[in-house]
């Protein structure tokens, strides 16, 4: 459940940078409720929402995703997640982020200040009363950021089979690349109907949790909205699956193939 979250939260030139100020994939109310399944059970919600704000008086997106574990799963397994980035609203340069989990006991409170004439970011961490400066590359996201800069990414809909995308992401103190294969197009059975779905495969690392590089499938509407419909995983015991279960507040109707 945790896994799947947070690659959920998943889906540089100047040239990439001022063409995402151009792409509107989203905007302010949007709000995506996912159903998160093992096997035949019901495991778990996951939502991600967006608000306007300002942080140091630049105007930015606030986006507040949370997953958390529900029936069965949740009396062997009880997780809560709230994942939070400002960033933004033109081209996806975060700002801040939050990171606050329970996972089975597992906890972490953390708050994380990027600094880009410095090319660090401050990570403050409440539970340990500590605070720590990483270094950081130029164009580099957040766990929630890169989410929604994903959707935005210029050159999505000229993606030809078996391309990729790559981007740096900064987690758990470091940055590393995330790399997203196109894998064609599908028409996707939804709760909303059929979709045109664009298809993708998140590179992960192989071990305890998946069972391999590959263990992870998306879908996204090939709309201009790139919604996620649906996330797959194989995991080292079994599968999670997260469906998009209810939308609003998006830039343009979800296209419905009759």
């Amino acid at each position: 459940m945790k896994k799947l979250f947070l690659l959920l939260l998943l889906f540089l030139s100047f040239g990439e940078v001022y063409a995402q100020k151009q792409i509107k994939a989203f905007e302010s109310g949007e709000f995506l409720k996912f159903r998160v399944s093992y096997g035949v059970l019901n495991a778990g919600i996951a939502t991600l929402q967006l608000s306007e704000t300002t942080q140091n008086g630049v105007p930015v997106y606030h986006a507040k995703g949370v997953g958390y574990t529900t029936g069965v799963p949740k009396l062997f397994f009880k997780v809560y997640d709230d994942y939070q980035s400002y960033f933004e609203k033109g081209a996806v340069i975060p700002h801040r982020f939050i990171r606050k989990i329970d996972e089975g006991g597992y906890t972490k409170n953390q708050e994380g200040f990027f600094d880009y004439k410095q090319q660090q970011v401050l990570v403050k961490d409440y539970e340990k009363s500590t605070e720590k400066k990483y270094p950081i590359v130029k164009d580099v996201q957040d766990i929630v950021s890169a989410f929604y800069y994903l959707r935005k990414y210029p050159k999505l809909n000229e993606l030809k089979k078996n391309e990729s995308i790559e981007i740096d992401m900064f987690f758990d103190g470091e940055v590393f690349q995330f790399k997203l294969k196109y894998l064609g197009e599908e028409t996707l059975k939804t709760a909303f109907g059929k979709v045109k779905a664009m298809k993708f495969r998140p590179y992960v690392m192989a071990g305890r949790v998946f069972k391999e590089q590959e263990s992870l499938t998306v879908w996204v509407s090939a709309d201009s909205n790139k919604v996620p419909l649906r996330i797959k995983a194989s995991l080292a015991v079994g599968s999670l699956k997260a469906d998009l279960e209810e939308y609003k507040g998006l830039v343009s109707n979800l296209s419905i193939i009759k």
